[in-house]
């Protein structure tokens, strides 16, 4: 099998078990922020706190938006309540049934398809004006074929909104952080859990069925964007809740990008 195809198998049934685990980004959002995006107050995260600007949005009353790797029930019905034609794609099946969960639930009508962020060949050329693709790919081995997928399937003028994780992040022991608040420097970049963790620390993460996560460079988040074609128009800075890394820097990242 594919290496890629392995972590991409593995880290889905990683998210199914988060969504039985109550994960924050598999809990549905309620019916008042539905309503609010319905009235126009949309609040909607690429990162972790920090909602995305309303400037950066086109106007979403009959746009076509892919929601890029996105399930849990929480951007695909916000952006649907606001007026757009929303598309889901996840991994997870469970992450989806979350979406559809909310769709049924407030009326809204809203696509699933189960997929890879890699391979968006379910999907004609120039079929959306907007992608949007909160934190997650830190859990696929690359990111450059998801930002030459979003450019392809977006329409001139379209729109890429992206969150990821500050690569630095990945410099550090992250269960040593989480379990005693010390922050010590023991990985190089780019990082990858395959990879970079030692024999026992990979078969343990990988018997707990915790996703397995890849520290990409900015060289390859922001220049693949680049690259892929398109044009930075907008970047801002977050930080992970109650994390004791975030207390001493940005921890996230979020892009806004234009098909030209």
């Amino acid at each position: 099998m594919d290496p890629h195809d392995a972590v991409r198998l593995h880290n889905r049934e990683a998210w199914e078990a988060e969504v039985q685990r109550g994960n924050p980004w598999t809990v549905p959002v309620d019916h008042e922020a539905i309503e609010a995006a319905r009235r126009g107050r949309l609040e909607v995260l690429l990162t972790d706190s920090r909602a995305v600007p309303a400037a950066w949005f086109p106007d979403l009353d009959g746009t076509d938006v892919l929601c890029l790797a996105s399930g849990g029930g929480q951007q695909g019905p916000l952006l649907a309540a606001a007026g757009a034609n929303v598309t889901v794609l996840d991994n997870s099946p469970r992450q989806l049934a979350r979406d559809r969960l909310v769709a049924e639930r407030e009326s809204l009508p809203l696509r699933t398809v189960e997929g890879d962020m890699r391979n968006l060949s379910e999907f004609a050329d120039g079929g959306f004006d907007l992608v949007f693709h909160p934190v997650s790919n830190q859990f696929g081995p690359e990111v450059r074929p998801v930002w030459k997928e979003a450019f392809r399937v977006l329409r001139k003028g379209g729109t890429l909104l992206a969150g990821f994780v500050n690569p630095a992040y990945y410099v550090f022991d992250l269960d040593l952080a989480d379990r005693t608040g010390e922050l010590r420097v023991e990985y190089q970049l780019p990082y990858a859990d395959p990879t970079s963790l030692s024999e026992e620390r990979l078969r343990r993460t990988i018997e707990e069925g915790k996703p397995l996560e890849f520290g990409h460079t900015l060289e390859d988040q922001i220049g693949g964007q680049i690259a892929a074609g398109f044009v930075i128009t907008g970047f801002y800075e977050d930080r992970h809740r109650d994390d004791p890394i975030a207390a001493h820097m940005p921890t996230l990242i979020a892009t806004r990008a234009t098909k030209p």
